[in-house]
């Protein structure tokens, strides 16, 4: 057991006698370790390191997640929800200053939240748990309607499909390393410029005051919800992306990846379709227990929130291409392009589903 671990939780004001600490789950961002107490009363902890490579503004980060956690576990103590602490993410504070976070010596940033047992993660995507993913989305935001709080933008236009296409339009102006006049590049740029003023109609509505901003998760993958063995959502995890954002971002974010039938750099493009039985069970879930507080406005918007996650990606896998593949890690010369191809020929069959889609999102709603 690591006594550098060890030390770092227990500046957290935690029960129990440490006796083990583990590297836990397969996370990409942060580091991640369980934390066993050798008390058969006492919970376990999730020890985690934040990454502040990403998110600069710990303080802001944890302030949301705070925040955030706070109401929703109000909201569940108020409905007299049994075992909260399955429910809803608890962070420890530190024993000097009261902080839910800790910064060392060599500069990381840990935390310590309890251990959700009997839960696990899942990876794998099928109508029923997309059915129940899109059901707890959808009251996550239901929660967090009424959150009297303001949140900051932990990472500032993420979602914002305005700032991705300016990146864009200018790595095409400096063509850095020369791949603009590529022919497929050009043909691909093409299909985003035909779409890209209907894809900046939410930055547009917002700013006419129209479409709102709530609170969201922002990264809403089958695999940041907790479920328990009966395959029911218990809590959503992973919240450092929580900030305001439009609806769309937890709607269209989860069906680009999960309703996609290969993955996003597979590049046999005649295998990419839209799966409509993963749509379908998502968006029931989804309105089911969202539609109480969207305005119509947004549930009008549903099928451009769809396409819009496809088209967003697409345009940052190409944009990464054109500049030299410096964000995104590649295996081969063109990985990029692949992953920016694979996410256009998603769009077009989301595009082929519109008239089907659309009834069945009115049916869900009048029924």
């Amino acid at each position: 057991m690591s006594s550098k671990l060890t030390n770092i939780t227990e500046r957290f004001d935690f029960e129990g006698t440490i006796c083990e600490i583990k590297p836990l789950g397969e996370g990409l961002i942060n580091d991640t370790y369980k934390v066993k107490t050798a008390e058969t009363d006492k919970p376990d902890y999730v020890l985690q390191r934040i990454n502040h490579h990403i998110f600069p503004n710990i303080e802001m980060v944890m302030h949301n997640i705070d925040a955030v956690t706070s109401h929703i576990r109000n909201n569940l103590a108020a409905n007299k929800t049994p075992d909260i602490d399955r429910r809803v993410l608890r962070f420890l504070p530190t024993k000097n200053d009261g902080k839910l976070y800790t910064m060392m010596d060599d500069g990381t940033y840990w935390r310590l939240m309890i251990y959700i047992d009997n839960a696990i993660t899942k990876q794998n995507i099928d109508p029923e748990n997309s059915r129940e993913a899109g059901r707890a989305i959808g009251n996550f935001q239901k929660m967090l309607a009424d959150i009297p709080v303001t949140l900051g933008e932990t990472i500032k236009n993420f979602h914002n499909m305005e700032f991705r296409l300016e990146q864009l339009y200018d790595v095409v102006k400096q063509d850095p390393i020369g791949r603009v006049k590529e022919e497929r590049v050009q043909k691909m740029l093409a299909e985003i410029e035909a779409r890209a003023e209907e894809m900046c109609k939410a930055e547009r509505l917002g700013r006419e005051g129209k479409l709102p901003k709530r609170v969201c998760h922002c990264d809403t993958k089958v695999n940041n919800m907790m479920f328990d063995k009966e395959g029911k959502v218990l809590c959503i995890i992973d919240l450092d992306t929580v900030m305001p954002n439009f609806i769309f971002s937890d709607y269209g974010d989860f069906l680009r990846t999960a309703a996609n039938t290969v993955a996003e750099d597979c590049p046999e493009m005649e295998k990419v379709q839209f799966r409509m039985d993963i749509f379908k069970a998502f968006t029931e879930g989804y309105l089911k227990s969202a539609k109480n507080f969207l305005l119509p406005i947004e549930t009008d918007n549903l099928l451009y929130a769809t396409a819009l996650f496809p088209y967003m990606q697409c345009v940052r896998f190409l944009w990464d291409y054109l500049n030299g593949d410096k964000y995104w890690k590649c295996q081969y010369p063109d990985h990029n392009f692949v992953r920016a191809n694979n996410q256009l020929h998603l769009l077009l069959s989301i595009e082929k589903h519109y008239a089907e889609m659309r009834g069945f999102v009115d049916s869900v709603l009048n029924g």
